[in-house]
Protein backbone atom coordinates (compact mmCIF):
# COMPACT_ATOMS: atom_id res chain seq x y z
CA UNK A 1 0.00 0.00 0.00
CA UNK A 2 1.31 3.43 -0.92
CA UNK A 3 0.39 6.33 1.36
CA UNK A 4 -0.28 9.18 -1.03
CA UNK A 5 -1.46 11.54 1.72
CA UNK A 6 1.84 11.10 3.58
CA UNK A 7 3.97 13.86 2.13
CA UNK A 8 7.05 16.04 2.73
CA UNK A 9 4.74 18.97 2.04
CA UNK A 10 2.20 18.08 4.76
CA UNK A 11 2.13 19.13 8.39
CA UNK A 12 3.26 16.81 11.15
CA UNK A 13 -0.29 16.12 12.27
CA UNK A 14 -1.55 15.51 8.74
CA UNK A 15 1.28 13.05 8.19
CA UNK A 16 0.59 11.31 11.49
CA UNK A 17 -3.09 10.89 10.62
CA UNK A 18 -2.31 9.61 7.13
CA UNK A 19 0.28 7.11 8.30
CA UNK A 20 -1.93 5.92 11.16
CA UNK A 21 -4.82 5.26 8.74
CA UNK A 22 -2.55 3.14 6.59
CA UNK A 23 -1.04 1.26 9.54
CA UNK A 24 -4.50 0.51 10.93
CA UNK A 25 -5.21 -1.56 7.81
CA UNK A 26 -2.17 -3.77 8.41
CA UNK A 27 -0.17 -5.35 5.61
CA UNK A 28 2.83 -3.72 3.96
CA UNK A 29 3.11 0.06 3.70
CA UNK A 30 5.76 1.57 1.39
CA UNK A 31 6.98 5.16 1.70
CA UNK A 32 9.14 5.69 -1.37
CA UNK A 33 9.26 9.41 -2.23
CA UNK A 34 12.49 10.96 -0.85
CA UNK A 35 12.11 13.88 1.50
CA UNK A 36 11.76 15.00 5.11
CA UNK A 37 8.38 14.00 6.54
CA UNK A 38 7.25 15.76 9.71
CA UNK A 39 5.60 13.59 12.39
CA UNK A 40 3.76 15.26 15.29
CA UNK A 41 2.09 12.29 17.04
CA UNK A 42 2.76 8.67 17.94
CA UNK A 43 2.08 6.04 15.29
CA UNK A 44 0.54 2.94 16.91
CA UNK A 45 1.53 -0.22 15.05
CA UNK A 46 -0.45 -3.45 15.28
CA UNK A 47 0.19 -7.06 14.34
CA UNK A 48 0.91 -8.25 10.80
CA UNK A 49 2.28 -4.88 9.72
CA UNK A 50 5.36 -3.90 7.71
CA UNK A 51 6.53 -0.31 7.31
CA UNK A 52 9.17 0.05 4.61
CA UNK A 53 10.86 3.41 4.04
CA UNK A 54 12.81 3.95 0.83
CA UNK A 55 16.21 5.65 0.40
CA UNK A 56 16.15 9.35 1.20
CA UNK A 57 13.01 9.16 3.33
CA UNK A 58 13.52 10.92 6.70
CA UNK A 59 10.97 11.14 9.50
CA UNK A 60 11.39 14.31 11.56
CA UNK A 61 9.80 14.46 15.00
CA UNK A 62 8.04 17.80 15.58
CA UNK A 63 6.06 19.33 18.44
CA UNK A 64 3.53 21.32 16.47
CA UNK A 65 0.73 19.75 18.58
CA UNK A 66 2.81 19.56 21.76
CA UNK A 67 5.55 17.22 23.00
CA UNK A 68 5.01 13.47 22.61
CA UNK A 69 7.15 10.54 23.60
CA UNK A 70 7.10 7.73 21.06
CA UNK A 71 7.40 8.03 17.32
CA UNK A 72 6.40 4.37 16.95
CA UNK A 73 4.67 2.27 19.62
CA UNK A 74 2.95 -1.08 19.25
CA UNK A 75 -0.77 -1.01 20.00
CA UNK A 76 -0.61 -3.78 22.58
CA UNK A 77 1.82 -1.82 24.73
CA UNK A 78 -1.10 0.16 26.12
CA UNK A 79 -2.94 -2.95 27.35
CA UNK A 80 -0.02 -5.38 27.85
CA UNK A 81 -1.35 -7.44 24.93
CA UNK A 82 1.18 -9.03 22.60
CA UNK A 83 1.47 -7.87 19.00
CA UNK A 84 3.10 -10.14 16.43
CA UNK A 85 4.92 -10.00 13.11
CA UNK A 86 5.98 -6.37 12.82
CA UNK A 87 8.68 -5.06 10.48
CA UNK A 88 10.11 -1.53 10.39
CA UNK A 89 12.67 -1.20 7.63
CA UNK A 90 14.65 1.76 6.32
CA UNK A 91 13.58 4.20 9.04
CA UNK A 92 15.77 7.32 9.26
CA UNK A 93 14.62 9.22 12.32
CA UNK A 94 15.47 12.82 13.15
CA UNK A 95 14.75 13.46 16.83
CA UNK A 96 15.00 17.19 16.11
CA UNK A 97 15.51 18.06 19.81
CA UNK A 98 12.13 16.49 20.63
CA UNK A 99 13.50 14.52 23.57
CA UNK A 100 10.72 14.12 26.13
CA UNK A 101 11.55 13.54 29.84
CA UNK A 102 8.19 11.85 30.57
CA UNK A 103 6.74 8.56 29.40
CA UNK A 104 3.15 7.58 28.77
CA UNK A 105 3.89 3.98 29.82
CA UNK A 106 5.95 3.98 33.05
CA UNK A 107 9.48 2.83 32.29
CA UNK A 108 9.09 2.75 28.51
CA UNK A 109 11.12 5.59 27.09
CA UNK A 110 12.29 4.82 23.56
CA UNK A 111 11.82 7.01 20.54
CA UNK A 112 10.92 3.72 18.86
CA UNK A 113 9.32 1.58 21.57
CA UNK A 114 7.78 -1.89 21.72
CA UNK A 115 6.35 -3.57 24.82
CA UNK A 116 4.78 -7.04 24.67
CA UNK A 117 5.76 -8.12 21.17
CA UNK A 118 6.69 -11.24 19.24
CA UNK A 119 8.51 -11.53 15.91
CA UNK A 120 9.72 -7.95 15.64
CA UNK A 121 12.31 -6.87 13.04
CA UNK A 122 13.90 -3.43 12.92
CA UNK A 123 16.23 -3.21 9.93
CA UNK A 124 18.28 -0.51 8.20
CA UNK A 125 17.66 2.07 10.92
CA UNK A 126 19.42 5.45 11.25
CA UNK A 127 19.39 8.14 13.95
CA UNK A 128 22.17 10.71 14.32
CA UNK A 129 20.75 13.13 16.93
CA UNK A 130 19.56 11.14 19.93
CA UNK A 131 18.97 13.33 22.99
CA UNK A 132 19.87 12.76 26.67
CA UNK A 133 16.42 11.66 27.93
CA UNK A 134 15.01 8.98 25.65
CA UNK A 135 16.55 5.72 24.47
CA UNK A 136 16.62 5.25 20.73
CA UNK A 137 15.23 1.71 20.31
CA UNK A 138 13.56 0.29 23.44
CA UNK A 139 12.02 -3.20 23.50
CA UNK A 140 10.70 -5.01 26.57
CA UNK A 141 8.79 -8.28 27.14
CA UNK A 142 9.59 -9.79 23.77
CA UNK A 143 10.18 -13.03 21.93
CA UNK A 144 12.13 -13.31 18.67
CA UNK A 145 13.62 -9.88 18.09
CA UNK A 146 15.97 -8.84 15.27
CA UNK A 147 17.70 -5.44 15.18
CA UNK A 148 20.10 -5.23 12.26
CA UNK A 149 21.94 -2.66 10.17
CA UNK A 150 21.60 0.25 12.59
CA UNK A 151 23.59 3.47 13.01
CA UNK A 152 22.82 5.40 16.18
CA UNK A 153 24.60 8.56 17.38
CA UNK A 154 23.65 10.66 20.38
CA UNK A 155 23.52 11.04 24.12
CA UNK A 156 21.44 8.14 25.47
CA UNK A 157 21.25 4.34 25.04
CA UNK A 158 21.24 3.10 21.47
CA UNK A 159 19.42 -0.24 21.86
CA UNK A 160 17.88 -0.80 25.30
CA UNK A 161 16.28 -4.17 26.04
CA UNK A 162 14.16 -5.37 28.93
CA UNK A 163 12.97 -8.89 29.56
CA UNK A 164 12.84 -11.21 26.58
CA UNK A 165 14.20 -14.24 24.82
CA UNK A 166 15.71 -15.06 21.44
CA UNK A 167 17.21 -11.92 19.96
CA UNK A 168 19.89 -10.78 17.55
CA UNK A 169 21.49 -7.32 17.36
CA UNK A 170 23.81 -7.20 14.36
CA UNK A 171 25.66 -4.86 12.01
CA UNK A 172 25.46 -1.91 14.38
CA UNK A 173 27.49 1.29 14.50
CA UNK A 174 27.13 3.22 17.75
CA UNK A 175 28.39 6.61 18.85
CA UNK A 176 26.50 7.14 22.09
CA UNK A 177 27.34 9.01 25.28
CA UNK A 178 25.51 6.39 27.35
CA UNK A 179 25.36 2.62 26.69
CA UNK A 180 25.49 1.51 23.08
CA UNK A 181 23.56 -1.61 24.06
CA UNK A 182 21.81 -2.16 27.40
CA UNK A 183 20.61 -5.62 28.37
CA UNK A 184 18.79 -4.55 31.51
CA UNK A 185 16.91 -7.43 33.07
CA UNK A 186 16.69 -5.25 36.17
CA UNK A 187 16.48 -1.47 35.81
CA UNK A 188 15.54 1.86 37.29
CA UNK A 189 11.82 2.38 37.88
CA UNK A 190 11.94 4.87 34.99
CA UNK A 191 13.82 2.68 32.52
CA UNK A 192 11.86 -0.54 31.87
CA UNK A 193 8.14 -1.33 32.19
CA UNK A 194 8.71 -4.95 33.34
CA UNK A 195 11.48 -7.09 34.81
CA UNK A 196 12.61 -10.53 33.65
CA UNK A 197 15.46 -12.60 32.27
CA UNK A 198 17.12 -11.61 29.00
CA UNK A 199 18.32 -14.80 27.37
CA UNK A 200 19.31 -16.69 24.25
CA UNK A 201 20.77 -13.88 22.19
CA UNK A 202 23.52 -12.86 19.78
CA UNK A 203 25.19 -9.46 19.49
CA UNK A 204 27.48 -9.42 16.47
CA UNK A 205 29.43 -7.27 14.03
CA UNK A 206 29.09 -4.04 16.00
CA UNK A 207 31.36 -0.99 16.37
CA UNK A 208 31.55 1.35 19.36
CA UNK A 209 32.90 4.60 17.90
CA UNK A 210 34.94 7.03 19.91
CA UNK A 211 33.68 10.44 21.03
CA UNK A 212 34.94 13.35 23.12
CA UNK A 213 32.82 12.56 26.18
CA UNK A 214 31.32 9.33 27.44
CA UNK A 215 29.70 7.37 30.22
CA UNK A 216 28.23 3.91 30.37
CA UNK A 217 29.57 0.91 28.50
CA UNK A 218 29.49 -0.68 25.09
CA UNK A 219 27.17 -3.23 26.69
CA UNK A 220 25.62 -3.26 30.16
CA UNK A 221 24.32 -6.58 31.55
CA UNK A 222 22.20 -5.63 34.54
CA UNK A 223 20.83 -8.18 37.03
CA UNK A 224 18.72 -7.99 40.18
CA UNK A 225 16.91 -9.81 42.95
CA UNK A 226 14.21 -9.02 45.51
CA UNK A 227 11.94 -10.57 48.12
CA UNK A 228 8.37 -10.86 49.38
CA UNK A 229 6.83 -7.83 51.02
CA UNK A 230 6.83 -7.89 54.81
CA UNK A 231 5.60 -5.31 57.32
CA UNK A 232 8.23 -2.90 58.51
CA UNK A 233 10.59 -3.47 55.58
CA UNK A 234 12.58 -0.49 54.39
CA UNK A 235 12.50 0.45 50.74
CA UNK A 236 13.92 3.11 48.46
CA UNK A 237 13.50 4.31 44.89
CA UNK A 238 13.24 1.43 42.37
CA UNK A 239 13.01 -1.34 45.00
CA UNK A 240 10.83 -4.28 43.97
CA UNK A 241 8.67 -6.52 46.18
CA UNK A 242 6.30 -9.43 45.63
CA UNK A 243 2.82 -9.14 47.09
CA UNK A 244 -0.29 -11.24 46.38
CA UNK A 245 1.23 -12.78 43.27
CA UNK A 246 2.33 -9.50 41.69
CA UNK A 247 5.48 -7.40 41.40
CA UNK A 248 5.36 -3.85 42.76
CA UNK A 249 8.02 -1.15 42.53
CA UNK A 250 8.74 2.03 44.44
CA UNK A 251 8.50 5.17 42.33
CA UNK A 252 10.31 8.04 44.01
CA UNK A 253 12.78 10.84 43.52
CA UNK A 254 16.47 9.88 43.47
CA UNK A 255 17.12 11.60 46.80
CA UNK A 256 18.34 8.61 48.80
CA UNK A 257 15.28 8.59 51.04
CA UNK A 258 14.46 5.33 52.85
CA UNK A 259 10.79 4.54 53.51
CA UNK A 260 9.28 2.12 56.03
CA UNK A 261 6.45 0.07 54.53
CA UNK A 262 3.67 -0.95 56.91
CA UNK A 263 0.89 -1.60 54.39
CA UNK A 264 1.26 -4.16 51.61
CA UNK A 265 0.65 -3.01 48.03
CA UNK A 266 -2.29 -5.00 46.68
CA UNK A 267 -3.84 -2.93 43.87
CA UNK A 268 -4.33 -4.75 40.54
CA UNK A 269 -3.01 -1.95 38.33
CA UNK A 270 -1.64 1.58 38.25
CA UNK A 271 0.04 3.48 41.08
CA UNK A 272 -1.24 3.74 44.66
CA UNK A 273 0.35 5.50 47.63
CA UNK A 274 0.73 3.60 50.89
CA UNK A 275 2.66 4.93 53.92
CA UNK A 276 3.94 7.78 51.78
CA UNK A 277 5.31 5.27 49.23
CA UNK A 278 4.18 5.37 45.61
CA UNK A 279 3.84 1.73 44.54
CA UNK A 280 3.37 0.92 40.85
CA UNK A 281 1.95 -2.49 39.96
CA UNK A 282 4.64 -3.69 37.60
CA UNK A 283 3.53 -7.14 36.44
CA UNK A 284 1.70 -10.33 37.27
CA UNK A 285 4.55 -12.56 36.16
CA UNK A 286 6.35 -13.32 39.40
CA UNK A 287 10.11 -13.87 39.56
CA UNK A 288 12.63 -13.35 42.35
CA UNK A 289 15.83 -13.04 40.30
CA UNK A 290 16.63 -11.68 36.86
CA UNK A 291 19.75 -11.30 34.76
CA UNK A 292 21.33 -12.06 31.40
CA UNK A 293 22.24 -15.59 30.29
CA UNK A 294 23.08 -17.60 27.20
CA UNK A 295 24.32 -14.68 25.09
CA UNK A 296 27.14 -14.55 22.53
CA UNK A 297 29.04 -11.37 21.65
CA UNK A 298 31.12 -11.76 18.52
CA UNK A 299 32.96 -9.62 15.99
CA UNK A 300 32.84 -6.49 18.17
CA UNK A 301 35.26 -3.58 17.69
CA UNK A 302 35.74 -1.21 20.61
CA UNK A 303 37.11 2.16 19.46
CA UNK A 304 35.78 4.13 22.42
CA UNK A 305 37.91 4.25 25.60
CA UNK A 306 35.31 2.95 28.01
CA UNK A 307 34.54 -0.39 29.65
CA UNK A 308 33.51 -2.88 27.02
CA UNK A 309 31.18 -5.22 28.86
CA UNK A 310 29.86 -4.77 32.42
CA UNK A 311 28.08 -7.41 34.50
CA UNK A 312 26.39 -5.15 37.03
CA UNK A 313 24.19 -4.64 40.03
CA UNK A 314 23.04 -1.09 40.73
CA UNK A 315 23.61 0.20 44.24
CA UNK A 316 22.96 3.92 44.45
CA UNK A 317 20.24 6.48 45.04
CA UNK A 318 18.60 5.64 41.70
CA UNK A 319 18.37 1.90 42.25
CA UNK A 320 19.70 -1.00 44.26
CA UNK A 321 19.38 -4.09 42.15
CA UNK A 322 19.47 -6.61 44.99
CA UNK A 323 17.43 -6.12 48.15
CA UNK A 324 19.51 -6.50 51.33
CA UNK A 325 19.75 -10.11 52.47
CA UNK A 326 18.79 -11.58 49.08
CA UNK A 327 21.30 -13.90 47.41
CA UNK A 328 22.13 -12.34 44.02
CA UNK A 329 21.53 -14.18 40.74
CA UNK A 330 24.27 -15.51 38.51
CA UNK A 331 24.66 -14.28 34.93
CA UNK A 332 25.69 -17.47 33.18
CA UNK A 333 27.03 -18.70 29.87
CA UNK A 334 28.14 -15.38 28.38
CA UNK A 335 30.67 -15.79 25.56
CA UNK A 336 32.92 -13.30 23.78
CA UNK A 337 34.36 -14.09 20.35
CA UNK A 338 36.64 -11.98 18.18
CA UNK A 339 36.58 -8.81 20.28
CA UNK A 340 39.04 -6.13 19.11
CA UNK A 341 40.16 -3.16 21.19
CA UNK A 342 41.64 -0.31 19.14
CA UNK A 343 41.93 2.45 21.76
CA UNK A 344 45.01 2.78 24.00
CA UNK A 345 43.35 3.56 27.34
CA UNK A 346 43.77 1.07 30.22
CA UNK A 347 40.06 0.44 30.80
CA UNK A 348 38.63 -3.03 31.48
CA UNK A 349 37.42 -5.29 28.74
CA UNK A 350 35.13 -6.95 31.29
CA UNK A 351 33.98 -5.41 34.57
CA UNK A 352 32.20 -8.01 36.68
CA UNK A 353 30.28 -7.30 39.88
CA UNK A 354 27.76 -10.17 39.75
CA UNK A 355 28.08 -13.94 40.06
CA UNK A 356 29.06 -15.58 36.77
CA UNK A 357 29.66 -19.31 36.37
CA UNK A 358 31.65 -19.51 33.13
CA UNK A 359 33.11 -16.70 31.03
CA UNK A 360 34.66 -17.62 27.69
CA UNK A 361 36.78 -15.18 25.68
CA UNK A 362 38.01 -16.43 22.30
CA UNK A 363 40.14 -14.65 19.67
CA UNK A 364 40.15 -11.28 21.43
CA UNK A 365 42.81 -8.71 20.59
CA UNK A 366 43.67 -6.79 23.76
CA UNK A 367 45.88 -3.87 24.61
CA UNK A 368 45.84 -2.63 28.23
CA UNK A 369 42.39 -4.03 28.97
CA UNK A 370 42.10 -6.18 32.09
CA UNK A 371 39.27 -8.35 33.35
CA UNK A 372 38.17 -6.93 36.69
CA UNK A 373 36.16 -8.65 39.42
CA UNK A 374 34.79 -6.34 42.08
CA UNK A 375 31.86 -6.11 44.44
CA UNK A 376 29.90 -3.01 45.35
CA UNK A 377 28.12 -4.83 48.17
CA UNK A 378 30.57 -6.92 50.25
CA UNK A 379 27.79 -9.01 51.85
CA UNK A 380 27.15 -10.79 48.56
CA UNK A 381 28.71 -14.16 47.83
CA UNK A 382 29.71 -13.86 44.18
CA UNK A 383 30.49 -17.57 43.94
CA UNK A 384 33.07 -19.32 41.74
CA UNK A 385 33.91 -18.35 38.15
CA UNK A 386 35.68 -20.29 35.43
CA UNK A 387 37.43 -17.84 33.10
CA UNK A 388 38.78 -19.17 29.81
CA UNK A 389 40.83 -17.13 27.29
CA UNK A 390 41.68 -19.01 24.12
CA UNK A 391 43.51 -17.91 20.97
CA UNK A 392 43.75 -14.32 22.22
CA UNK A 393 46.35 -11.75 21.10
CA UNK A 394 48.11 -9.58 23.70
CA UNK A 395 49.85 -6.45 22.39
CA UNK A 396 50.93 -4.75 25.65
CA UNK A 397 54.58 -4.27 26.55
CA UNK A 398 55.99 -5.03 29.99
CA UNK A 399 53.83 -6.08 32.90
CA UNK A 400 50.12 -6.27 32.16
CA UNK A 401 47.47 -6.86 34.84
CA UNK A 402 45.36 -9.34 32.92
CA UNK A 403 43.05 -10.10 35.85
CA UNK A 404 42.29 -7.85 38.81
CA UNK A 405 40.41 -9.35 41.73
CA UNK A 406 38.95 -6.78 44.10
CA UNK A 407 36.57 -9.21 45.83
CA UNK A 408 37.34 -11.06 49.06
CA UNK A 409 36.99 -13.95 48.77
CA UNK A 410 36.72 -14.75 45.06
CA UNK A 411 37.04 -18.29 43.77
CA UNK A 412 38.40 -18.08 40.23
CA UNK A 413 39.81 -20.70 37.86
CA UNK A 414 41.75 -19.03 35.03
CA UNK A 415 42.85 -20.87 31.93
CA UNK A 416 44.58 -19.47 28.85
CA UNK A 417 45.57 -21.41 25.74
CA UNK A 418 46.71 -20.65 22.20
CA UNK A 419 47.85 -17.16 23.24
CA UNK A 420 49.77 -14.84 20.90
CA UNK A 421 52.11 -12.27 22.47
CA UNK A 422 53.45 -9.53 20.17
CA UNK A 423 56.02 -7.87 22.48
CA UNK A 424 58.93 -9.86 23.95
CA UNK A 425 58.77 -7.90 27.23
CA UNK A 426 55.14 -8.83 27.90
CA UNK A 427 54.41 -10.39 31.28
CA UNK A 428 50.91 -11.19 32.49
CA UNK A 429 50.08 -10.31 36.09
CA UNK A 430 47.21 -11.24 38.36
CA UNK A 431 46.38 -8.64 41.00
CA UNK A 432 44.80 -10.64 43.80
CA UNK A 433 45.09 -10.74 47.57
CA UNK A 434 42.70 -13.66 48.15
CA UNK A 435 44.97 -16.54 47.17
CA UNK A 436 41.93 -18.39 45.83
CA UNK A 437 42.80 -18.34 42.13
CA UNK A 438 43.79 -21.45 40.22
CA UNK A 439 45.81 -20.73 37.08
CA UNK A 440 46.64 -22.87 34.04
CA UNK A 441 48.19 -20.50 31.52
CA UNK A 442 50.55 -20.37 28.54
CA UNK A 443 51.23 -16.65 29.11
CA UNK A 444 54.64 -15.33 30.22
CA UNK A 445 54.51 -14.52 33.92
CA UNK A 446 51.75 -17.00 34.73
CA UNK A 447 51.58 -20.77 34.33
CA UNK A 448 50.14 -23.30 36.77
CA UNK A 449 50.25 -22.28 40.42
Amino acid sequence: MDVSEFSPDASGMANARALQRAVDQGGTIHITRPGVYRIAATIHVGSQTALIFGPGVILQKTAEAGPFTYVFLNKGALTKTHDENILIEGLHLQVNEQDVPRWDIPGLRGQVAFFCVRDLIIRRFRCYDLGPQQFCIHVCTFEDLVVEDVIIHGKKDGVHLGSGRRFRISHGVFKTFDDAIALNAHDYDTANPELGWIEDGIVENCHDLTAEHTTGFFCRLLAGGWTDWRPGMQVQKSDTVISQGRLYRVCAQPDGRIYTSSTAPTHPQGTVERDGISWVMLQETVCYHVGVRNVVFRDITLHKPRIGFAYLFDDDRFSRSVYPGVQPPSQDNIRFENITVTHAEPVPLLHITTPADVIRVDRARLRHNPIVFTNRTPDFDLGPTHLSLTNCTFTAAGGFALVKVEVTPKRLALRTAGSIVTDPTFRAIIEDDTGAIAVDSDLPGLGPR
